[in-house]
């Protein structure tokens, strides 16, 4: 087990395909010259978060810009790069889609959003279901010489049964991109990637959006890092910015054997 340092691009996103993805790959350039081994980007980084530019931006693996710009970026920074999330056109749905890069440049798999955000309030209105499929199948974990991570888009924070899942399977490292809002991120983002790391005794990246004055989404920002003992060891505020983060992977395994919550002995059972 080692330390490893993970980076978040915290980026601006707007209506521009091409400015987004110069900008995704020059802050994933700053992350890995700060000696960045993994780098993340945000939910939906390549188009603003509005139904129009889904269908309009999305593109089918493995062609298309933003695949040529993660292959590229990652082979040439030689990280770990975890493309947070683009509207990915097949059989004629769009899904709402991370796709995973090795520093060789190979794409390693994807995790498609498995649970859509669809909200009705007096302060927002938003479904996504209008627009994106679900993913669907079993969630996927990536075994790493560096580090075994999974992957939850937003709204699959609510959902506490998949991250359990994705312990299980051995992920050490759970990376959440996510475009919260200013409604629901005040009160429920922190709060539930630090449940979702106590839960699950895993280190948790939640990778957002910097909030601009001119977006019609109001991106919250404030991406943070979450050690296994549900400590911040990293935050950003609202604005542009790389955070960094060390993460010392002996954690995991100290947490969960001062706390042994997954153990199955008989003896730690209750019975009613």
């Amino acid at each position: 087990m080692g330390v490893i340092k993970l980076g978040i691009c915290q980026m601006p996103v707007t209506a521009s395909k091409e400015q987004n993805l110069s900008r995704a790959r020059q802050m994933a350039a700053e992350a890995a010259r700060a000696g960045a081994r993994v780098v993340v980007l945000p939910e939906m980084f390549n188009c603003p978060y509005q139904h129009e530019f889904f269908t309009r931006f999305a593109e089918t693996c493995p062609d298309g810009d933003t695949f040529r710009m993660l292959t590229s970026t990652a082979r040439e920074l030689g990280v770990y790069l975890i493309g947070g999330s683009i509207p990915e056109a097949e059989d004629g749905r769009t899904y709402n889609t991370c796709f995973v890069y090795g520093p060789d440049g190979r794409m390693l798999g994807r995790q498609r959003k498995l649970h859509l955000f669809n909200i009705e309030t007096d302060d927002l209105v938003f479904r996504e279901s209008d627009t994106l499929s679900p993913g669907t199948g079993p969630p996927t974990v990536f075994v790493t010489p560096l580090v075994t991570f999974g992957v939850a888009i937003c709204f699959d924070l609510r959902f506490p049964e998949l991250f359990r899942d994705l312990a299980a399977r051995g992920a050490e490292l759970i990376v959440a991109p996510a475009a919260f809002n200013t409604f629901t991120g005040p009160p429920h983002w922190e709060l539930l990637l630090r449940a979702r790391a106590v839960d699950n005794q895993v280190f948790v990246a939640g990778a957002g959006p910097a909030w601009t004055e001119d977006s019609p989404y109001p991106y919250y920002g404030h991406s943070l890092v979450v050690n296994p003992w549900a400590e911040v060891i990293a935050c950003a505020g609202e604005r542009e910015t790389v955070l960094l983060a060390e993460i010392d992977l002996g954690q995991v395994a100290e947490v969960r054997k001062k706390l042994p919550l997954h153990r199955t002995e008989k003896s730690t059972l209750i019975k009613f």
